[in-house]
């Protein structure tokens, strides 16, 4: 009776040799719509219940000679099955049939009722509940905790998250590491067992450790919050390894690197080729996230102290924060950013943000298009895996660390936005009296050969 195909169980019974020619059927399959066995078994039970009233009504209606339209359609039959499986009622809220109930003797004392049992928590609903609808976390927090739960439901189903243990977890795991790296990018109308499939059989990319990693990592989070407010005994997301083969190690840009990626042709795109080289040149010169650049505003251009800086800060109204607390800083503007006219551009953009031509997605994600298409030159023009975007914040850390002894590790830190690397009382207690002057002379220290970013933006 009970089928598994992939990840989800189905239903499935044979019709009687007797009723196959009236009902034009020869078994009955219907999806059970969940991974879990005992939920399947209790549905497994309900379908198997109103399979034998549509046979036991076939029967009849054959036995008393009725006309052939008074005869159950199966067509109709397998309709209802499904719309039962998808009542917005809980299935195992579902009466099963039963026979007539005996009616109750008048002398017996009515038994109070007892108290319902409160409903377990779905993981649809810890996802909403503790974080699409927590005004402290950021958009990218959301999406990407959004994404990693929508996987898991489309191959498992949602379930109360105190039966969501190490088993599922690993076949999760097992199965993000199995599915094309191309997923999502693309419309498709697979289910992701059979994207798994298919990847296999042609051979196709899968998802790399770190984005299995990723994934894993935000149900962990998520899994942190319950076991605080003890709606979970255990975190079973935690503890996995996602060492596939070779890793990939980051590095920072080589002078010939910058050069070709600048003198490359930019890919056809909504994003124009002016905002690129002004992206790319704020990235080189500042060591700010691409996310950072991406949501910067006009009023986060200000002079501090007399100097002109960025400030990288929380934007409640939009729902974007930076990556950590840390992240919320002042980076003053490096002088040939000044050069090139970014402290004009501020007054002659159209709208609130100081990069144009940048597209915002639904999520409030900003720059999403841009990245895509600064991948895409990066490979066609034959630059290695090891360098990304995110190497200008590699750059911009081995040349400060680099530079004069004039310069300290936790300027540096505080530039970049990263904790302090010495955890000492000090360095604790006078990390916020680091002065703007001695993060204007840290951003300084930035250097690239002067014709590297001759094109400028105008």
């Amino acid at each position: 009776m009970l089928r598994i195909r992939g990840t989800t169980y189905h239903f499935r019974r044979i019709v009687p040799p007797a009723l196959r020619s009236t009902l034009k059927q020869r078994e009955i399959w219907v999806s059970l719509k969940t991974g879990y066995q005992n939920e399947a078994r209790k549905r497994a039970s309900l379908l198997h219940a109103r399979t034998t009233e549509l046979f036991d009504e076939t029967s009849r209606a054959l036995a008393e000679g009725q006309e052939r339209h008074a005869v159950p359609h199966m067509r109709d039959a397998l309709r209802d099955l499904h719309r039962l499986l998808d009542a917005p009622i809980g299935i195992e809220e579902m009466p099963l049939p039963a026979s007539r109930p005996r009616p109750r003797p008048q002398n017996m004392r009515k038994i109070p009722k007892m108290q319902s049992k409160p409903q377990p928590l779905l993981l649809s609903e810890a996802l909403t509940r503790f974080v699409l609808e927590n005004p402290h976390a950021s958009a990218d927090t959301k999406k990407a905790t959004q994404r990693a739960v929508e996987l898991f439901l489309q191959a498992f189903g949602d379930a109360p998250v105190s039966i969501i243990g190490g088993e599922k977890a690993g076949a999760f795991r097992d199965l993000l590491f199995s599915l094309p790296a191309s997923l999502g990018k693309r419309k498709s109308s697979l289910t992701l067992t059979e994207e798994a499939e298919c990847a296999k059989k042609n051979g196709r990319p899968t998802l790399s450790g770190k984005s299995v990693k990723n994934h894993m990592m935000r149900l962990s989070a998520l899994w942190n919050q319950l076991l605080q407010r003890e709606l979970v005994t255990k975190n079973p997301w935690s503890g996995w390894s996602f060492e596939t083969g070779s890793k990939t190690i980051r590095r920072g840009w080589s002078t010939q690197e910058l050069q070709t990626l600048m003198t490359g042709d930019w890919p056809r795109s909504s994003v124009p080729e002016s905002t690129f080289q002004l992206v790319t040149m704020i990235g080189a010169y500042s060591g700010l996230r691409l996310g950072e650049i991406c949501h910067l505003r006009t009023e986060d251009l200000q002079t501090i102290d007399g100097i002109p800086c960025f400030v990288i800060r929380p934007h409640t109204d939009s729902g974007w924060s930076p990556k950590t607390d840390a992240g919320t800083r002042i980076v003053p503007v490096h002088s040939r950013l000044i050069e090139a006219g970014l402290l004009i551009l501020k007054d002659t953009v159209d709208g609130p943000y100081v990069i144009p031509g940048l597209n915002t997605s639904k999520d409030g994600v900003r720059g999403t298009i841009f990245g895509r298409s600064f991948s895409t030159m990066k490979t066609r023009l034959g630059l290695p895996a090891e360098i990304t975007f995110h190497s200008f914040r590699h750059s911009v850390s081995t040349q400060l660390r680099n530079a004069s002894a004039d310069i300290r590790e936790i300027w540096i830190d505080r530039l970049l936005g990263h904790e302090a690397t010495h955890k000492s009382q000090g360095t604790s207690t006078y990390l916020s009296g680091i002065t703007t002057a001695n993060l204007k002379q840290t951003v300084e220290a930035i250097f690239y050969p002067d014709d590297l970013f001759r094109k400028g933006w105008s």
